[in-house]
């Protein structure tokens, strides 16, 4: 038989032993995708901004609310806050990413063995997520703070480093870091939205096709691609859709918005006060966003990770039906 023809094997089941140049090019990897991805999705982030918490906003779709920002502040308007957008997903991009491998590693070494790491992969995929996106967002926070009162607040300084300046001496660290809750509870399930969908929708491709299938897209960059993007945006709809409510709540406390009190009664308070409909406001924009952030990150990480010559992640899908 022809070998070129021989249908291959899942790849065997082995816990890599990264090193520490592999976690840097991680890092390295996950920065620039996300910082890239979002710092051009500056535009639609900033509408969808002000969707959430511009009265003046509320009734405009995302088309006419462009237009309206066109209009009113130039094309300029369109990219306010890219300066804390870029350097904070750099920040955050690359301790996410490198964090999900790290601690999904962990995770499969405390399991003890191959069964259990693929009967708990559930479990895995989601602790990974949520510790690796806590200690993202400390990162994040206060440049994401910036970020919403640039965009939020007309006039409040002229880019990142005066933003930035301007929110620290006025708050100090308690107010760069007011909307660490509420982050949290935006960014953890986008993170478990985008890591965990996106390992089952590649798990269910390829439970669900013949070994010579599986041989032909291993050497197909073509169809490799078309995984990766399909399986990047429905990933990026599940992080849109889990995340948005919580999304809203951070842009109304970093606006300051909200009775005083405790972060989890303001939360509960602007909460009940905007109804189901006010939390979702703007989730259309938002999945058109996300589903182009999560499907090019996944793209992008992986071209960067092979340019860098760091190694596969650690997969633990299921191979069968059974």
């Amino acid at each position: 038989m022809d070998k070129s023809k021989t249908p291959v094997s899942p790849r065997a089941f082995v816990i890599p032993q990264f090193t520490r140049q592999d976690y840097t090019s991680f890092f390295l990897a996950g920065a620039l995708c996300c910082t890239i991805s979002h710092g051009a999705m500056t535009p639609i982030d900033v509408v969808k901004t002000r969707i959430q918490i511009d009265p003046a906003y509320r009734a405009h779709s995302f088309l006419s609310g462009t237009r309206h920002i066109i209009k009113v502040e130039g094309p300029k308007g369109l990219l306010t806050g890219f300066g804390p957008t870029a350097v904070g997903y750099l920040a955050q991009g690359g301790a996410k990413f490198a964090g999900y491998e790290y601690w999904k590693k962990r995770f499969v070494e405390i399991s003890g063995s191959q069964e259990n790491a693929v009967r708990n992969r559930t479990a895995i995929y989601l602790g990974a997520a949520t510790i690796a996106e806590f200690f993202a967002d400390i990162l994040l926070t206060p440049l994401e703070a910036t970020r919403i009162r640039l965009v939020s607040q007309r006039g409040y300084a002229t880019g990142l480093v005066s933003g930035f300046t301007r929110l620290a001496r006025e708050g100090g660290v308690r107010e760069l870091y007011a909307g660490f809750l509420p982050i949290l509870c935006k960014q953890i399930p986008y993170a478990i939205g985008q890591f965990t969908v996106n390992e089952f929708c590649h798990e269910i491709i390829f439970r669900n096709i013949t070994e010579e299938t599986r041989y032909t897209i291993y050497n197909s960059p073509t169809l490799k691609f078309s995984i990766q993007l399909g399986c990047g945006i429905i990933a990026g709809f599940a992080a849109a859709i889990l995340s948005h409510p919580a999304d809203t709540l951070l842009s109304q406390i970093n606006k300051g918005h909200g009775p005083t009190g405790s972060m989890a009664y303001r939360l509960i308070t602007l909460g009940r006060e905007a109804g189901l409909r006010g939390l979702f406001a703007g989730l259309g924009p938002r999945m058109i966003m996300t589903a182009g952030l999560v499907s090019s990150q996944f793209l992008m990480y992986g071209a960067i990770k092979d340019a860098l010559g760091a190694p596969a992640g650690l997969e633990i899908h299921k191979q069968s039906k059974a």
